[in-house]
């Protein structure tokens, strides 16, 4: 199974991106691509851009989904939203192929220093990413990063690490046969 994980950040303190990380220690036997958002970098869209063509960095982006089986993401929330990046990167993509995510599965997640785990932007992307191709197997927000989380350990409140672990165990049980 080929595994496409990142974080919708491109912050190098990412706290998303350490809980990708985190869950990828679950998929040790699988073959794990953890790509940056910083290598994406494409100028903001606009349809005057769009015109002139499509940046290479989009087309990349719609081929590391091609070639994998399932996704694992957690989106930053900035403002209620998307990573102003991710949704650079999504519109740009979405307009290339609307069905961005190709029908992979995907466990989607999302953490913030605040008590909400970013749900604003985990409800968003619920509701919308279906509509762009994202089979959604599951879903786990975790609050409170800075008091449940440990760079060190990981998931440190037991009852937030047995839920994450059986949501992980969940999804990696969607490609059994």
């Amino acid at each position: 199974m080929k595994i496409l994980a990142f974080a919708g950040s491109t912050s190098s303190t990412s706290i998303n991106r350490e809980l990708v990380k985190f869950v990828l220690k679950g998929f040790q036997d699988e073959e794990i691509n953890l790509i940056d958002l910083n290598d994406f970098s494409m100028p903001v869209f606009s349809v005057d851009l769009e015109k002139k063509g499509f940046p290479e960095e989009a087309h990349q982006f719609l081929k590391v989904i091609e070639d994998c089986d399932g996704i694992i993401c957690s989106l930053a929330e900035h403002n209620r939203s998307y990573s102003a990046t991710f949704k650079n990167v999504f519109d740009w993509a979405s307009r290339i192929n609307v069905k961005v995510f190709q029908n992979r599965p995907m466990f989607l997640m999302s953490t913030s220093p605040g008590g909400y785990g970013g749900g604003n932007v985990m409800n968003t992307a619920k509701t919308f990413f279906p509509q762009f191709g994202a089979e959604i197997k599951d879903t786990f927000s975790l609050p409170k990063f800075y008091e449940n989380f440990d760079l060190e350990s990981g998931v440190i409140n037991p009852d937030m690490l047995k839920e994450l672990k059986d949501k992980t165990e969940n999804f990696k049980n969607q490609f059994k046969n």
